[in-house]
This record gives C-alpha cells, structure tokens and sequence, in this order.
C-alpha cells in the first residue's frame, strides 16, 4: 500500500474543506455574539441575576460535557452523519432562541445549541483526517479550519452590532441560519462518509461519566471566576473525582471511550496541553480588551469590534504562514515561536497609558494573534496526525475539550488576577461612601455607574481612578500572561524535542509527528507486541 502522504487531495476535498468551515464558523459566531445581545434581551425578557448568568454560561457548559461522547459517537455510527443532525439540530434551536418568549423558554434553546455544537468541532476536525492524507495538504486545511473560527469570532461582535442596531436581539441568533442551509446543501455533495471500521460497543456510562466530570470543574471554574471559592471548591472536588472513576472504567472496557494509550504518545499530549494554554491566554484577552476598549476608552461595541478585525486577520494569515514554513522549519521552532510572539503581546500590555491606550492594545492584541494562530493551526494538526484515522473523532473531541478547559480557565484565572489588582489599585476617594466604594472595586462597569450617580468632583475623580486602577490591572496581567507564555515556549522546546530513535525526524522540517499505524495506533517505529506469541 502506498504511504499516507503520497495520497493527494483533489478539487473536491478543497470544496468540501469550504463546506467544513461553515460550522466553525457557527460556533465561534455563537460563542461571540450573545454578550452584545445581553442588554437588549435583559430589557425584553426581564430575566433574573441567576437566570442571566445561565443565558451566558449554560452553553459552554453543556458545549464542554458533550464533546468526548459526540466525539466518540462521530467515530462509530459516521461523523459526516453526526455533523448533518448536528448542523440541523443548531438551526432548529437558533429558530427556537431568536423567538424565545422567555428567560427559560431562551435557556432552554441555549441547552440544545449547546447539544448541537457539541457534534461540529469534532467531527469537521476528525473529517479533515480523512479528507487530506497528505501532510502538507493537511496543514493547509486545518490552517483554514482554525481560520474559520477566528474569522467568525471576528465577525461575530461586528455582525451582532449592525444586526443590534437595527433589529431586535433575536435577529444574532438568525444569522446562523443561512450557514445551517449551505452546510445541509453542500455536506452530501462534497465530503464523504468516514467512521471506525471497527467501532466496539458504545459505553453509556462513560457517557455519562464524561457529563458528571466535565459539567462540575467548569462550573466550578465559572464559580471562582466570581470570587465565591468556597462554592467552587466542592464543585471542583465531585468533578475531579468522578474524573477519576472515569480513568479507571477506561482502563478496563475492551472499548474505551477514550483511548488513554494516546496519551503516551509525546506529541499528542504536548499538542494537548499547548492548545489549552495558549486558549488560556487568548480567552483571558478577549475577556478584558473588550472591557478597556469599551469602558475605559469610551468606544462603542461596534467600534471595539472592529479595533479587534485586526488580531483576527493576522491570526488567519499566520495560520497559513505556519503551514506554507512548516515543510521548511521545525516543528518545534515554530511552534516556540508562536509562543514567544504571543508572549510579546502580553508584554506589550504592561505598557498600556490610560486615556491612549487603544493603539498600544490593538497592537498588543495583534501579537498575541499572530503567536495564536500560528501555534494552534500546527497543534491542531498534531493532534490529528499522531492518532490512528478511525480514533481522529475521539482525538479531536479530547482537544476540543482541552481547549473549553482552558478557555475557561484562562477566563477565571486572568480575570481573577486582573479585578484583584483593580481592587488593590482603587484606593479610596474623598466624598466617596465606603459603601459605594466597595461596590465600585467590584467591576469597572460598577464604578463608573456609581460616579455617574454621585456627579460633581467626587463622580469624576471616581471614574478618573477606577480607569486608572483598571489599566494598571491589566499591565499585571500582562505580566502574569507574558511569564506563563515564556513557560510555554521552553515547555514546547522540550517536548517537542527530537529523540535519537527518531534519527531527528519528530519536531524538524518535514516530520511527520509520531503517526501511530493506521492498523493499530502503535507509533511508527515501535514494534507491536500485542500479538506477538509470548515467550
């Protein structure tokens, strides 16, 4: 048989490749919009404190717990089955969001987005594997894969303000429709049906345990990010521990959910653990910028958006620079390198003025994409190209859910760091109840709402020095994000290293990572003993 690499992708692989985006695009579109839709739904549906908090984070929450099954699920009954149910059962609950009569009737919808959504990561990525076998063909689609996603995450807050200013806020939810449409039309005709030739039985409760370990760490994550870590804590230990019973059913099904030998092979656990941390860095970004942008620079949602096109179009771009470099350069420099670049970024930060910050954030913001980009579209490949093509649906859903941790985590973490220097940074003002000042060190949005209130000099100085405190939190931040990403940079220079078995091939020009045999899942260059006779 001829080698995997020597297998070319023809016109109608690349036209299915656009096909596969259009979910990504979905879900990154998805993840962005709603938080401009807020203010405008609040009015509308008038939910409670409890309620809105669920509108925001329920689909994340269900997205994260959902991934590994659907993953799975993909691998055994087609993922191009899964993505087409999926594709249609996102389009049925975005109908159901934008006309949602109320707060639970809109949670509920936002529960089965999340369902939906939980089908169309894993299976576009896994999907990929099987499309383009060649290496370099398939670093170019995955460069336009993760594209995709950053472009919709672009288009995301600007669409939803045009939309916002002139429709009502169930009009971000429709804008998913035309995309489900074109997916449905185009997923038949251009990519073909890929599965597990021999999938194993189907472990429902790993299913379940999947549900009862990811739902609790999230939430308890979400928790802490508010600063109730005494609510978070027992959260975070039933999480952990049904992860473990999880681990230990693995390890003796005949067909596990996951695979846990993929672990043990180098590049796919560093693909893993890179992917998380720089999600890490970008969430935590994308949950202040916006925030600076808005509130301390006075912009408008739109306006903040649009100062944010940029890092997004540099982020496609180095996406395919990664792929176009990777057939000449290592691996491993590239992907150090795309770590240093973001880590310039959030060095820029800690050069952020008050009252002219814009350019030194759009800047900073800028570099922290291009470093992004650059990494993730070769992890991503990674994580495809070191497992066997019939377990690429698990492989992928186990990145997937890497990535929600981290995001989450970067969200809580950098945010936690960010509102404690905010709160160390607004010290007390004169005319200023201490009352008032406690609930202005809470957010920055408090403080300038409660100087609104108070008007005259105090109002002033108020806002003044809430501003101040917050531009000093995130020169912070950018100093704890500059310092993890450094981490990462030597990690990845270390792990990614060539072993002398491996004659330099893994991490330097042209590798083609540690692919395990398609038959098996044994990397190549390692004997497989599992039915050699005993001695």
């Amino acid at each position: 048989m001829a080698p995997e690499a020597s297998v070319k992708a023809g016109p109608r692989e690349w036209a299915g490749l656009v096909v596969l985006t259009l979910p990504v695009l979905l879900i990154a579109i998805d993840l962005t919009v709603l938080g401009f839709a807020v203010p405008a739904l609040s009015e509308d549906l008038a939910p409670s404190s409890t309620q809105l908090l669920w509108l925001v984070d329920i689909y994340s929450f269900v997205l994260a717990g959902l991934l590994v099954t659907m993953g799975t699920l993909g691998d055994r009954i087609g993922r191009r089955k899964l993505l087409m149910a999926g594709c249609a059962g996102f389009g049925v609950a975005s109908a159901l969001a934008a006309y949602a009569p109320s707060a639970a009737a809109l949670i509920g919808a936002r529960v089965l987005l999340g369902v939906a959504g939980a089908t169309l990561m894993p299976s576009t990525l896994s999907l990929l594997r099987s499309m383009f076998r060649d290496q370099r063909q398939r670093l170019v689609a995955v460069a336009a894969w993760g594209s995709a996603f950053s472009a919709g995450s672009a288009l995301g807050p600007v669409v939803g303000g045009v939309l916002l200013e002139h429709f009502w806020w169930g009009s971000v939810f429709l804008i998913n429709l035309p995309l489900v449409v074109l997916a449905l039309i185009g997923l038949p005709l251009l990519v073909s049906e890929t599965k597990d030739p021999a999938p194993g039985r189907f472990d429902l409760p790993s299913a379940a345990l999947t549900l009862l370990t990811v739902l609790p760490v999230v939430y308890a994550i979400k928790t802490f990010a508010h600063g109730d870590e005494l609510k978070a804590l027992p959260f975070l230990v039933v999480g952990l521990a049904f992860g473990a019973v999880f681990v230990r059913r693995q390890r003796t099904l005949a067909d596990p959910l996951i695979d846990l030998s993929l672990f043990r092979i180098r590049h796919f656990s560093a693909a893993i653990v890179t992917n998380m941390l720089v999600i890490f860095v970008m969430a935590g970004s994308l949950f202040f910028i916006p925030q600076f942008l808005q509130l301390s620079e006075g912009l408008s949602p739109l306006r903040g958006g649009l100062m944010l096109l940029p890092g997004a179009v540099l982020s496609v771009a180095s996406g395919f620079f990664a792929a176009a470099a990777a057939r000449r350069t290592g691996l491993r420099q590239l992907i150090s390198a795309g770590l240093a670049t973001a880590a310039l970024g959030f060095a820029a930060m800690t050069a952020v003025p008050l009252g002219h910050g814009v350019a030194v954030v759009v800047l900073a913001f800028c570099l922290v994409s291009l470093g992004v980009g650059t990494v993730m579209t070769l992890t991503n490949d990674m994580v495809l190209s070191t497992v066997p093509p019939e377990r690429a649906g698990a492989a992928s859903a186990v990145s997937e859910t890497g990535i929600e941790l981290g995001g989450a985590l970067g969200i809580a973490v950098l945010g936690s760091v960010l509102t404690s220097a905010y709160r160390m940074g607004l010290d007390p003002v004169d005319g200023v109840p201490s009352r008032v000042l406690e609930g202005a060190r809470e957010t920055l949005g408090n403080a300038l709402a409660a100087a609104a209130r108070l008007g005259g000099e105090p109002g002033r100085v108020l806002a003044a020095e809430a501003k101040d405190a917050f531009a000093a939190g995130i020169r912070f931040t950018g100093m704890a994000g500059a310092a993890l990403l450094v981490v990462a940079a030597a990690l990845a220079w270390v792990l990614l290293r060539p072993r002398p078995e491996d004659g330099g091939r893994h991490g330097e020009a042209g590798a083609t990572h540690e692919q395990p045999d398609a038959a098996h899942g044994q990397p190549h260059g390692q004997p497989d003993t599992r039915h050699a006779p005993r001695a």
